[in-house]
């Protein structure tokens, strides 16, 4: 069995260090329709892990007093900003108006790839019910289409991985883009 030099922190280690100017990572997360509680747990603890701004629940999505949520979450449901949304479509357009970039993570092929994506912050992404996708009305109003590139014959991940491997990929983006300041 190894041992670990310290039980402490990620951010109280010398790799933690790149992170000390990150305060809150400008994104927030729409599920639409996203039914799996189990899914809907694993975005907070995501989230949480990110330092997501904002995660809104609409539709059929369950909210973190589900005991499914509650268990896959484990306190991050605690910690994470959210909000249930009667309607998705209309918190994208009062998004879209604040400024806030706004993507849609999908399978289309004219969606353009996550790793040659340049968002700009704030952004907001979609993730949409794990067998429909997204509504029409909300694929219409994303400003970005991302699709996370698929090699194997599926051709898709369960929703809450790829928003992991999505809210990753913009916490490297947005890191990036505050040691690039002048």
């Amino acid at each position: 069995m190894k041992q670990y030099d310290s039980p402490l922190p990620y951010r109280v280690t010398r790799g933690g260090a790149a992170y000390d100017a990150l305060d809150r990572l400008p994104v927030s997360v729409v599920l639409a329709d996203v039914r799996s509680a189990y899914n809907v747990g694993a975005f907070f603890r995501t989230a949480e892990a990110v330092r997501c701004d904002h995660l809104y629940l609409a539709g059929i999505s369950p909210p973190p007093t589900h005991r499914g949520v509650v268990k896959t979450a484990l306190g991050a449901e605690a910690r994470v900003a959210w909000s249930a949304v009667a309607d998705p479509t209309a918190l994208v357009d009062r998004l879209g108006d604040a400024g806030v970039r706004v993507a849609a993570i999908e399978t289309s092929l004219n969606a353009e790839d996550l790793f040659d994506w340049s968002p700009s912050f704030p952004v907001c992404i979609l993730f949409g019910n794990e067998v429909d996708g997204l509504s029409a009305a909300l694929l219409e109003r994303a400003t970005d289409r991302v699709r996370v590139p698929m090699l194997g014959f599926k051709q898709s991940l369960n929703v809450a991985t790829a928003g992991g491997v999505v809210l990753y990929e913009l916490l490297r983006k947005y890191r990036t883009s505050l040691t690039c300041r002048p």
